[in-house]
């Protein structure tokens, strides 16, 4: 399974930046819907595209193994 590491994310830049970020913020930089947003922080196994995680990447300007991880199912 995919894990999406936006939670982290979102909490390593805002502690970065001193301030709070937001998923409205991400959302109106990327052009990703705060529903996608949402459901990449809170839904197991959430499919997203590669546009979607390219916008991610690019926003918080990490590599792809930044935003997502594999963790292999037991």
């Amino acid at each position: 399974m995919i894990r999406f590491k936006l939670k982290e994310l979102i909490a390593e830049k805002s502690f970065q930046e001193g301030r709070r970020v937001t998923i409205e913020e991400i959302s109106k930089s990327t052009g990703i819907h705060r529903t996608t947003l949402s459901k990449l922080s809170n839904i197991k196994g959430y499919n997203a595209s590669t546009d979607v995680l390219d916008k991610l990447c690019a926003f918080f300007d990490v590599k792809i193994s930044d935003v997502a991880v594999f963790i292999k199912d037991e």
